[in-house]
């Protein structure tokens, strides 16, 4: 069994941007949150026309995981922990949930760059 990955919005704003380092992730499962895909679509409706922007948020939207109370709250905690980075709600969220479910956090963040269970591809 290959990895799983907990895609980062970062990553999927590489992806559909044709970054060619993202180019071996593009046919792997996306795990996302309600978060990821609210800065998925607002990079896409920043730089794209709108029908393509909605196409982005219609194939993402199918990859979008429920958040449980603890990993939001754990999310919010570690945040608070690594404030001097200025890690978005998203990320700490998306990366918690990573952690939580043995997914590996796909991203080119500079800020988790060194944390564990992180792919690190810019």
């Amino acid at each position: 069994m290959g990895l799983n990955y907990f895609f980062d919005s970062y990553a999927i704003v590489e992806i559909v941007s044709g970054n060619s380092n993202y180019a071996k992730y593009i046919n792997e499962p996306a795990t996302i949150t309600i978060f990821n895909l609210a800065e998925i679509y607002w990079a896409a409706i920043k730089n794209l026309e709108d029908d393509e922007a909605d196409q982005i948020f219609e194939k993402y939207s199918l990859c979008v995981v429920e958040i449980s109370d603890d990993v939001l709250k754990e999310a919010i905690k570690f945040r608070k922990k690594y404030k001097s980075k200025n890690l978005s709600y998203a990320d700490c969220i998306g990366y918690t949930y990573a952690l939580k479910n043995n997914l590996i956090f796909l991203t080119g963040d500079k800020e988790f760059k060194d944390l564990k269970n992180v792919e690190f591809v810019k």
